[in-house]
Protein backbone atom coordinates (compact mmCIF):
# COMPACT_ATOMS: atom_id res chain seq x y z
CA UNK A 1 0.00 0.00 0.00
CA UNK A 2 1.37 3.34 -0.69
CA UNK A 3 0.40 7.12 0.10
CA UNK A 4 -0.84 9.54 -2.63
CA UNK A 5 1.92 10.97 -4.69
CA UNK A 6 3.29 14.32 -3.38
CA UNK A 7 4.10 16.67 -5.99
CA UNK A 8 7.09 18.98 -6.12
CA UNK A 9 8.81 21.94 -8.58
CA UNK A 10 11.33 20.39 -10.19
CA UNK A 11 13.21 23.51 -10.04
CA UNK A 12 17.25 24.04 -11.60
CA UNK A 13 16.14 26.91 -14.07
CA UNK A 14 15.66 26.99 -17.51
CA UNK A 15 12.23 26.62 -19.57
CA UNK A 16 12.10 22.74 -19.06
CA UNK A 17 12.01 23.24 -15.08
CA UNK A 18 9.39 25.49 -15.18
CA UNK A 19 7.09 23.12 -16.64
CA UNK A 20 8.33 20.21 -14.23
CA UNK A 21 7.50 18.41 -11.16
CA UNK A 22 8.92 16.00 -9.10
CA UNK A 23 6.63 13.13 -7.91
CA UNK A 24 7.11 11.21 -4.44
CA UNK A 25 5.22 8.64 -3.81
CA UNK A 26 6.09 6.60 0.03
CA UNK A 27 5.91 3.58 0.17
CA UNK A 28 4.97 1.27 3.23
CA UNK A 29 6.95 -1.39 4.50
CA UNK A 30 5.23 -2.17 7.93
CA UNK A 31 4.26 -5.92 5.88
CA UNK A 32 8.12 -6.58 6.02
CA UNK A 33 8.96 -5.34 9.41
CA UNK A 34 11.32 -7.88 11.66
CA UNK A 35 13.29 -5.17 13.82
CA UNK A 36 12.71 -2.63 16.66
CA UNK A 37 14.93 0.21 16.38
CA UNK A 38 12.89 2.43 18.40
CA UNK A 39 12.17 2.81 21.97
CA UNK A 40 10.70 4.94 24.38
CA UNK A 41 12.12 6.48 27.30
CA UNK A 42 10.57 4.24 29.51
CA UNK A 43 10.80 1.30 27.33
CA UNK A 44 14.49 1.33 26.91
CA UNK A 45 14.84 -3.09 26.92
CA UNK A 46 12.88 -3.15 23.72
CA UNK A 47 15.23 -1.90 21.20
CA UNK A 48 17.34 -4.28 19.06
CA UNK A 49 18.61 -2.42 16.51
CA UNK A 50 22.57 -3.96 16.68
CA UNK A 51 23.43 -7.18 18.87
CA UNK A 52 24.02 -4.81 21.81
CA UNK A 53 20.36 -3.74 21.38
CA UNK A 54 21.01 -0.03 21.63
CA UNK A 55 17.91 1.88 19.88
CA UNK A 56 17.09 5.35 18.68
CA UNK A 57 14.95 7.35 21.51
CA UNK A 58 11.65 7.74 20.17
CA UNK A 59 11.16 11.29 21.94
CA UNK A 60 13.72 12.83 19.73
CA UNK A 61 12.40 11.67 16.31
CA UNK A 62 9.19 12.30 13.96
CA UNK A 63 5.61 11.04 15.40
CA UNK A 64 5.25 7.52 14.42
CA UNK A 65 3.25 7.41 11.04
CA UNK A 66 3.76 10.98 10.78
CA UNK A 67 6.23 12.79 7.72
CA UNK A 68 9.66 13.68 7.96
CA UNK A 69 11.44 16.02 4.88
CA UNK A 70 14.63 15.40 4.02
CA UNK A 71 15.76 18.31 1.57
CA UNK A 72 12.51 18.10 -0.81
CA UNK A 73 11.49 13.97 -0.14
CA UNK A 74 8.78 12.94 2.28
CA UNK A 75 9.24 10.12 3.91
CA UNK A 76 6.47 7.88 6.57
CA UNK A 77 8.03 7.63 9.36
CA UNK A 78 7.56 4.28 11.08
CA UNK A 79 4.85 3.59 13.22
CA UNK A 80 6.41 0.01 15.68
CA UNK A 81 4.16 -2.80 15.71
CA UNK A 82 4.90 -6.15 16.85
CA UNK A 83 6.85 -6.82 14.37
CA UNK A 84 8.99 -3.81 15.13
CA UNK A 85 9.53 -0.67 12.96
CA UNK A 86 12.01 -1.15 10.50
CA UNK A 87 13.65 -4.11 7.82
CA UNK A 88 16.73 -5.37 9.08
CA UNK A 89 17.91 -6.44 5.53
CA UNK A 90 18.67 -10.16 4.54
CA UNK A 91 17.13 -9.99 0.57
CA UNK A 92 13.98 -9.42 1.19
CA UNK A 93 11.79 -8.60 -1.91
CA UNK A 94 9.91 -5.52 -1.77
CA UNK A 95 6.83 -5.26 -4.27
CA UNK A 96 6.23 -1.10 -5.22
CA UNK A 97 3.89 0.46 -7.56
CA UNK A 98 4.35 -0.31 -10.74
CA UNK A 99 6.06 2.61 -12.91
CA UNK A 100 8.84 4.30 -14.36
CA UNK A 101 10.72 6.26 -11.73
CA UNK A 102 14.04 8.01 -11.16
CA UNK A 103 15.53 7.72 -7.92
CA UNK A 104 14.59 5.46 -5.08
CA UNK A 105 15.04 7.09 -1.55
CA UNK A 106 15.72 5.26 1.72
CA UNK A 107 15.55 6.01 5.73
CA UNK A 108 18.25 4.02 6.50
CA UNK A 109 20.87 3.69 8.71
CA UNK A 110 23.86 0.87 9.67
CA UNK A 111 24.87 -0.86 12.65
CA UNK A 112 28.43 0.23 11.18
CA UNK A 113 29.43 1.56 7.15
CA UNK A 114 27.41 -0.56 4.99
CA UNK A 115 28.46 -0.94 0.91
CA UNK A 116 25.99 -3.14 -0.68
CA UNK A 117 23.78 -3.29 -3.64
CA UNK A 118 19.97 -3.41 -4.03
CA UNK A 119 18.42 -5.09 -7.37
CA UNK A 120 15.85 -3.58 -9.32
CA UNK A 121 13.20 -5.94 -10.95
CA UNK A 122 11.72 -4.42 -13.89
CA UNK A 123 8.53 -5.88 -15.30
CA UNK A 124 9.85 -6.99 -18.67
CA UNK A 125 11.55 -9.18 -16.15
CA UNK A 126 14.93 -6.94 -16.82
CA UNK A 127 17.07 -7.00 -12.87
CA UNK A 128 19.58 -4.27 -12.60
CA UNK A 129 21.67 -4.05 -9.31
CA UNK A 130 22.70 -0.29 -8.37
CA UNK A 131 24.99 0.02 -5.02
CA UNK A 132 23.42 1.22 -1.75
CA UNK A 133 25.84 2.89 0.63
CA UNK A 134 24.79 3.72 3.73
CA UNK A 135 26.77 4.92 7.09
CA UNK A 136 26.95 3.73 11.22
CA UNK A 137 24.14 5.45 13.08
CA UNK A 138 27.13 5.37 15.63
CA UNK A 139 27.60 9.42 16.33
CA UNK A 140 28.83 9.48 12.29
CA UNK A 141 29.44 11.41 9.63
CA UNK A 142 28.10 11.31 6.02
CA UNK A 143 30.41 9.00 4.66
CA UNK A 144 28.65 8.31 1.77
CA UNK A 145 27.27 12.07 0.61
CA UNK A 146 23.69 11.11 2.38
CA UNK A 147 21.56 13.61 4.09
CA UNK A 148 21.14 13.68 7.60
CA UNK A 149 17.85 13.05 8.49
CA UNK A 150 17.76 12.68 12.02
CA UNK A 151 20.63 12.94 15.20
CA UNK A 152 19.28 12.21 18.47
CA UNK A 153 20.87 13.73 21.34
CA UNK A 154 21.08 10.60 23.35
CA UNK A 155 20.93 7.07 22.77
CA UNK A 156 19.61 3.91 23.97
CA UNK A 157 20.78 1.32 25.83
CA UNK A 158 18.29 -1.54 27.09
CA UNK A 159 18.89 -0.53 30.55
CA UNK A 160 19.80 3.20 30.42
CA UNK A 161 19.82 6.56 28.64
CA UNK A 162 23.21 7.06 27.34
CA UNK A 163 24.07 11.02 27.65
CA UNK A 164 26.29 12.79 24.98
CA UNK A 165 26.27 9.95 22.46
CA UNK A 166 23.98 10.45 19.19
CA UNK A 167 22.62 7.93 16.81
CA UNK A 168 21.79 8.83 13.27
CA UNK A 169 19.42 8.46 10.67
CA UNK A 170 20.19 8.96 6.86
CA UNK A 171 18.47 9.99 3.79
CA UNK A 172 20.35 7.93 0.96
CA UNK A 173 19.14 7.57 -2.83
CA UNK A 174 19.92 4.56 -5.80
CA UNK A 175 19.25 5.63 -9.18
CA UNK A 176 16.89 4.26 -11.52
CA UNK A 177 18.57 3.95 -14.61
CA UNK A 178 16.73 2.54 -16.65
CA UNK A 179 13.77 3.52 -18.75
CA UNK A 180 10.88 0.89 -17.76
CA UNK A 181 8.48 -0.03 -15.20
CA UNK A 182 10.09 -0.87 -12.28
CA UNK A 183 8.54 -3.65 -10.36
CA UNK A 184 9.79 -4.25 -7.00
CA UNK A 185 13.15 -3.73 -5.50
CA UNK A 186 15.23 -7.18 -3.67
CA UNK A 187 17.63 -5.67 -0.70
CA UNK A 188 20.62 -6.99 0.26
CA UNK A 189 21.65 -9.77 1.87
CA UNK A 190 23.25 -7.51 4.86
CA UNK A 191 22.05 -7.16 8.39
CA UNK A 192 24.04 -4.71 9.35
CA UNK A 193 21.55 -2.42 6.83
CA UNK A 194 17.93 -1.19 8.40
CA UNK A 195 15.71 0.47 6.12
CA UNK A 196 13.04 2.48 8.44
CA UNK A 197 10.88 4.38 4.91
CA UNK A 198 11.10 4.19 1.21
CA UNK A 199 10.15 6.80 -1.34
CA UNK A 200 9.90 7.04 -4.95
CA UNK A 201 10.88 9.51 -6.60
CA UNK A 202 10.07 10.20 -10.48
CA UNK A 203 10.23 13.84 -12.50
CA UNK A 204 8.17 14.87 -15.50
CA UNK A 205 5.96 17.59 -16.59
CA UNK A 206 3.85 19.18 -15.20
CA UNK A 207 -0.26 18.71 -15.03
CA UNK A 208 -2.13 21.15 -17.06
CA UNK A 209 -3.81 23.15 -15.06
CA UNK A 210 -7.28 21.98 -15.99
CA UNK A 211 -6.00 18.62 -14.82
CA UNK A 212 -4.92 19.28 -11.36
Amino acid sequence: MTASAIERPAGGGGETALHAVKRFLPVRLDKHWNNRAVSAVGETGTGRFNVWRNSFPAEHLPAPGGELVVGDVPYRFPQTTADGDNIRCAGQYLPLPEGRYDWIHLLASGERRVESELALHFADGEVDFEAVRVSDFWAAPARFGEREAARTPVMHYPHHVQQGVAAVLWSQRVPVTRIATLHGVRLPRHIALHVLALTLESVGPAAPDGDR
